[in-house]
């Protein structure tokens, strides 16, 4: 599972050079580990393909006007569960303290609830960890899975991959809410421009997430054992 989570992790990051050189090492990660139903692995396969094989910038503004300017598609999971209520905030300071009281810190200016984050993180736990950190927003993944779907987008193959991963069935009810209660698209409030950071926690020994290898070094640092900080 870690790897798969890795995998997972760096394919919904903002595509780069880097990525798409590696998109045959990510399709060996995850078919090694074996982690994935084969039928969700072979879901993925045209995402990986355009990718590996699509121009870089047309495939970098597809991932622009669905993450970037659709509210209803972010990637930060407090979006769909809190919304813009004050809730939100003290949600992203119990999540960023989860990660410090794991021993981890988070060496990124992405937000804690980021999704490329948040899995980054479940693969440093131990496997029935992982499992269970991931699978508590499994509705919002399913929700996210349901809407690109809808508009006919490849990424919806890692949403269905992360609650295939973790076998666990959406809580029925909170879907519907979810869904129910999807925001409406402004895009003159997501004008910024998308900035990529890398990202990385650190525990004590240096923990191979990041650096100048990017996605590479993220593979191999998940056969690696990870070096926590002695909790006092």
């Amino acid at each position: 599972m870690k790897i798969t989570l890795r995998a997972l992790a760096a394919l919904l990051g903002y595509p780069s050079a880097e990525l798409q050189a590696n998109i045959r090492a990510v399709r060996e990660a995850i078919a090694a580990e074996r982690s994935l139903p084969t039928a969700e692995t072979r879901r993925l396969e045209p995402l990986l393909n355009r990718l590996e094989t699509a121009d870089l910038l047309d495939v970098q503004s597809d991932y622009s006007e669905l993450f970037d300017r659709s509210r209803s598609l972010s990637l930060h999971l407090f979006e769909h569960v809190h919304g813009d209520s004050r809730e939100r905030g003290q949600a992203m300071i119990d999540l960023g303290q989860q990660y410090l009281e794991a021993g981890f810190f988070l060496d990124s200016t992405e937000l804690p609830d980021f999704v490329p984050v948040f899995l980054e993180f479940a693969s440093c736990l131990p496997p029935a960890e992982a499992s269970e950190m991931v699978g508590q927003p499994a509705h919002v993944f399913a929700a996210l899975a349901e809407r690109l779907d809808k508009r006919g987008s490849l990424y919806a193959a890692i949403f269905h991959g992360l609650v295939a991963l973790v076998g666990v069935r959406p809580d029925a009810e909170a879907l519907a809410e979810l869904q129910e209660r999807a925001p409406e698209e402004d895009p003159a409030k997501i004008d910024e421009e998308w900035e990529e950071a890398p990202v990385s926690f650190s525990s004590g020994a240096v923990h191979e997430m990041g650096g100048p290898t990017g996605f590479v070094a993220k593979i191999r640092a998940a056969n690696r054992p990870i070096n926590r900080e002695s909790r006092r």
